[in-house]
Parts: C-alpha cells; structure tokens; sequence
C-alpha cells in the first residue's frame, strides 16, 4: 500500500492518527451502544403488534416456572408425565377457583349490612348538599343531571365505540387466556424437548453456549416467581392485617384480594387498595378510611421501594435499583404488560449474558455427563498427560434428565 509522503518528505501519517484515541473510543462504543438501542426498540415495535400472541406465551411461561418444580417432584415419583401434569394443573387451577370464589361469596355476603350503612351515608351526603355550605336546591340539583344527560347524549357516539372497544378487549382476553392455558400444558409437558428443538437450530459451535444461557436464565425465572408470591403474601399479611386492626369488615376475604391482585402489577394495587379504604368509609367513616389508606399507601411503597427490590433484586442477581427502574421503563414503555415482564425478562438477559461472558458453559456441570472423566494413556514418555475435558452432552441426550 502506498504512503503519500508528508510535508516533511517522511510518510504521511494515518488521518485515524489524528483523531484522539478517547475519542476513537467513544466513537466505537457509540455506534454499538446505537445499534444495540436501534435493535432493541425494532424489536419491541415488532412485538407490539403481535401482542396478543406474545403476552400469552410469556404468562404461560411465568406459570411454568411457578408450577414445574411441581410437576418434577411428581416426576421424580414415578408418576408418568402426563398425568402428573394434569394432577399438578387441576390442583392449581381448583385452588385458584376455590379462593376466588371464597372471596367472591363472603364479600356478598359480607355487602349486605354494608349496603344499607352505604344507603344512609348517601342520604347524609344528600342533606349536606341541601342544607350544608352548598345550600343547593332541588332545581340546581335537577339542571345538574339536566347537563349531565346532554353531556352523554352528545357524546353517545365516543361511548359506543368505547364500549365496544371494550367488548373487542373481552374478547381477547377470552382467547389469551386459553392460548395461555393451553401453551402451559405444553411447557410443562414437553419443555425440555420443545427447548432441545429450539438449541438445534444454532450453528453446532454455539448449541452448548446457548444451551447453558437458557438453563441459566430458566433458573432465574423460577426464583422470580418464587420471590413474587413471598411479596404478594407480604402484602395480604400487611394490609390485612392493617383492615383487622383498624375493625374494617372483611378483613380476610381483602387479604386474600390483595395476594390475588398482587400478581397484576399497578392495576391490581390500585383496585385491591380502594376497595379497602371504601369498605373502611362506608363501615367506620372518613378518619378510619383515611387512616386505611395510609395503611395500603405504606404497604404497597414499603413493597415496591424495599421489600421487592432488595429481596428480587437479590434473588434474581439484579441490583435493587435495577429492579425500580425496570418496573418503571416496562410501565412507560409497556403499560401493565411491561411492569409485569421487565423484572424476569431483565433477568434472564442479565443471567444469560454473564453466563456466555464468562464462557461457564465450558465448566457447566448441567452440560456434561456424571462421574469422572476417564484418563487417557500415558504418553511415550511416561508421565500422565492432563485428563482431557468431558465431552459435552447434545440437547437431545439431556432430555429426560
């Protein structure tokens, strides 16, 4: 390659030679943290319109890891796949039934006195409005709903397509949740073989690689859920046992509410909570439901700012403030499927890409066969050569481990 010469007849010097190298650096990890960013949004865009498809799948995926260990021990049992499969989700999905509909019927009954003190706390509200600092009369009361059913008149049309925009919803939610249920069964089933096909379709270089990563990652999983029933338990305990405390009606049924709710991030707070400091105002009155919702307000900060990023954080190998700000980007990108997904989705990243950082796979006791590596003959000199490494085991081998 021919170097121009310089001005002072030696050879020219490279233009790269004239950049600083900090820069050169910053320039080098610029253009891949861009592409890393530009990757990664495509992709979320990409999902984003096959939500319907993918939130089912990763919900099936965060049940199995909350019900395989499970369908395991069945396993280790003797009990052949199938069937241990079905005992374990009949169990689950029995269990779930039975507690909702515990909830629903106490809380039905437990609605009925409440009805009626609700009855006279409108009808005290009602006289406040006519005879308290409003000293509003029946006409300004009448011209009120007047205005109100002009309102929704006019606007019959946004709440017609908002209604059947909520039918459309329903109904997607109907056929999430059997695409759910019925991609559980499977996970549980045939995980292994359905992961063993996914494996295979890498270069052979890169099967055992990948193959360690998502056993990884699968563990990261497990310890997430586990971690996510302590703290929906936490916050049953804590706010439960706040309504008993404070002589709120149906303090048991809410702390069973509030460990359902628990499992739907903002939303499930947000609901569980005010139903707590309603059955508080319409039983005790103002101050006790003001001091029940100081009560849920602590609860639910104290989990989401403490409890949840130190105990997940520490069981998921994420930094605590990992974990806050990945449930607020999930919230901002995703809505409530983000604030669900972004905790394991982040740890499974994390664990998966440590894991081939640190080439574990090389060392993976999960990827080789039991017992010792037999030694090979001594070489012509007499000494023992180094043990060789024990050949890593095929997808298809570690199926029915």
């Amino acid at each position: 390659m021919a170097v121009t010469p310089g001005e002072d007849g030696g050879p020219a010097r490279d233009a790269s030679e004239s950049v600083s190298f900090g820069v050169r650096v910053a320039a080098a990890w610029a253009w891949r943290v861009a592409v890393i960013l530009g990757t990664t949004g495509l992709l979320v865009w990409l999902l984003s319109y096959v939500s319907l498809l993918v939130i089912p799948l990763m919900i099936a995926a965060l049940l199995s890891g909350l019900l395989s260990p499970i369908v395991a021990w069945l396993r280790r049992l003797k009990m052949p796949a199938g069937l241990a499969v079905g005992l374990t989700l009949i169990t689950f999905l029995g269990l779930l039934g039975a507690l909702v509909t515990v909830v629903g019927r106490t809380m039905a009954r437990g609605f009925e006195p409440l009805w009626t003190q609700a009855m006279d706390g409108l009808e005290t509200v009602e006289q406040w409005v006519f005879s308290g600092p409003l000293n509003m009369s029946n006409d300004d009361v009448t011209s009120l709903i007047d205005e109100a059913l002009q309102q929704l008149r006019q606007n019959s049309s946004e709440i017609l397509s908002e209604a059947l925009s909520w039918g459309s919803a329903l109904g997607h939610l109907a056929a999430g949740t059997l695409l759910a249920l019925f991609a559980l069964i499977f996970f549980l089933l045939e995980g292994r073989r359905i992961w063993a096909f996914v494996v295979r379709l890498a270069p052979t270089r890169a099967r055992a690689p990948m193959d360690g990563a998502g056993r990884r990652g699968w563990r990261s999983l497990v310890n997430y859920v586990r971690v996510q029933l302590f703290v929906a338990f936490v916050d049953a305990v804590g706010i439960g046992l706040g309504a008993f405390i404070l002589g709120v009606p149906l303090a048991l049924p809410l702390g069973v509410l509030v460990f359902l709710g628990s499992f739907i991030p903002i939303l499930g707070a947000l609901v569980t909570g005010t139903v707590a400091v309603l059955l508080a105002l319409v039983a005790n009155g103002w101050v006790n439901a003001l001091i029940m919702l100081i009560v849920v307000l602590a609860v639910q900060q104290a989990e989401s700012h403490i409890l949840q990023p130190l105990v997940m954080g520490k069981a998921v190998s994420l930094h605590p403030l990992a974990v806050v700000v990945a449930v607020a980007g999930g919230t901002m990108v995703a809505g409530i499927a983000g604030a669900l997904f972004a905790v394991p989705v982040m740890a499974i990243a994390n664990t998966m890409v440590k894991y081939v950082a640190h080439r574990q796979w090389e060392h993976d006791p999960d990827l080789v066969p039991s017992g010792p590596p037999m030694p090979a003959p001594p070489d012509v000199d007499g000494e023992e050569p180094p043990l060789p490494p024990r050949p890593v085991r095929s997808p298809e081998e570690r199926i029915d481990d």
